[in-house]
């Protein structure tokens, strides 16, 4: 269903693919940007980019849930940073990595930024996934829950 691929003429990349293909007629799921709230909408972590990190991860899972998907069928992923040193950034990814997340491996990109859409959160994670045969859960009406 997903044959991901790298290229032989570029660098490895470490623990990510270069692209990923999926043969025309499966279903997508375009995730909206997993942030490090709780269940309450309270921020986790505040000036801590790891564990925001972990919860975004955490809350990740849980979208992908939602649409029938897992981890292992996530073709892409964006991970904003809050950052301005490749050193934060790469505390961010390795929790990425060890969270399977990465076991794809997918496509990705690491982006530091200087800002993101609520106070105090550092870390964004947005994804697109295959949703597998049979794994559909019942659709909800707009503004029926998330």
């Amino acid at each position: 269903m997903i044959r991901r691929v790298t290229a032989p003429g570029l660098f490895p990349p470490p623990a990510y693919s270069h692209a990923s293909v999926v043969e025309a007629g499966t279903k997508l799921a375009f995730l909206a940007g997993s942030v490090p709230l709780d269940a309450r909408g309270e921020l986790v972590g505040a000036g801590d980019p790891v564990r925001q990190a972990e919860q975004v991860i955490a809350n990740l899972a849980e979208q992908l849930r939602a649409v029938g998907s897992d981890f292992a069928h996530v073709l892409s992923t964006d991970v904003y940073v809050v950052a301005g040193e490749p050193a934060v950034l790469g505390a961010v990814w390795k929790v990425v990595e060890a969270s399977g997340l990465s076991a794809g491996p997918h496509a990705s990109t690491l982006i530091g930024v200087a800002c993101l859409g609520y106070p105090g959160q550092l870390v964004e994670i947005t994804a697109t996934a295959v949703v597998p045969e049979g794994e559909d859960v019942p659709e909800r009406e707009e503004g029926e829950g998330a």
